[in-house]
């Protein structure tokens, strides 16, 4: 959920009404690799629309104010963002999946200077979002429509300070960005210090997120996961943002800030979280399954 549609279709969108995500726009249209993309306007903010692909919220973007953040797991990550290195800091960053490049164009605006590399399969999806949703030119972000762990193993050794992992086909995290081999590409390419970041989505009875947790541990060093809490307690299908690295983590900051945005979460990290995880064993490439299929009433 909250993710990148991937199947079949042409790029291209039309319009209903005029645009510029002002109060009066209409929804604009379009087919994507993924199925059909709508970008809605947000009838609160002057220049914010919602990217849904056939239906479901992928991602939500303000141009004239890239660090607002309105999707709960997307503050998340912006306060890792944030923590990751010193303030205003210029970061190296990986974004697997791209959806309407919230998190770049968050970066690029807290974090002049820094680069970015975006890697989203979808083509079409990053033709119809660069025409309606134009980048910043100044904003030093490279868009590579590729599967995103062959994206992953372009990147140069050591090269990322951070790597967030927010891919989705339809509703579902590939099977294969969900194994420890995947996180050992990962390893590779991040700097001494980097993080790993994931946008995770399950429901009751959480069996893939305490298998991604497991399969985190037994890579990383030290790690921290942030949800809701009734994700937390198993009663209902939702996000769930995991941060990995091999150095300590800021989580007394990171929980603080959590347990303050609009819709408050918990954190939790070492003995607590690994009992959260209850025995689970990592994934491996060979046993590896997407992420569950959510309930219809999530996206209702």
């Amino acid at each position: 959920m909250a993710g990148k549609g991937r199947g079949s279709g042409s790029g291209g969108g039309r319009q209903r009404g005029r645009g510029g995500g002002s109060a009066g726009s209409e929804a604009v249209v379009g087919r994507v690799d993924g199925g059909t993309a709508e970008l809605a306007p947000d009838r609160e903010r002057a220049e914010a629309w919602t990217l849904l692909i056939d239906g479901a919220p992928q991602s939500h973007v303000d141009l004239g104010d890239p660090g607002y953040l309105d999707f709960a797991y997307q503050r998340r990550i912006g306060h890792l963002i944030d923590l990751v290195a010193p303030a205003r800091q210029p970061l190296n960053v990986v974004h697997l999946g791209g959806g309407a490049f919230t998190l770049a164009r968050y970066t690029a605006a807290a974090r002049p200077r820094s680069t970015q590399q975006v890697v989203e399969i979808d083509a079409a999806l990053v033709a119809f979002v660069r025409q309606h949703l134009p980048l910043d030119p100044q904003a030093r972000v490279r868009v590579r429509a590729v599967d995103a762990r062959a994206g992953l193993a372009k990147v140069p050794d050591g090269w990322a300070d951070l790597v967030i992992a927010d891919v989705f086909s339809g509703a579902r995290t590939p099977a294969h960005l969900t194994s420890a081999e995947f996180l050992d590409d990962v390893r590779r390419a991040l700097a001494p210090g980097g993080w790993y970041v994931a946008n995770l989505a399950d429901g009751p009875p959480l069996a893939h997120l305490k298998g991604q947790i497991a399969t985190a541990a037994s890579r990383f060093e030290h790690l921290a996961l942030a949800a809701d809490p009734v994700v937390w307690r198993g009663k209902r299908f939702g996000n769930a943002v995991l941060v990995a690295a091999d150095r300590e983590l800021p989580v007394a900051e990171f929980t603080r800030r959590v347990a303050s945005d609009p819709h408050p979460g918990r954190v939790e990290q070492g003995r607590a979280l690994a009992d959260f995880a209850g025995g689970a064993a990592p994934v491996a490439d060979a046993s590896a399954v997407a992420s569950p299929e959510p309930p219809p009433s999530v996206f209702r």
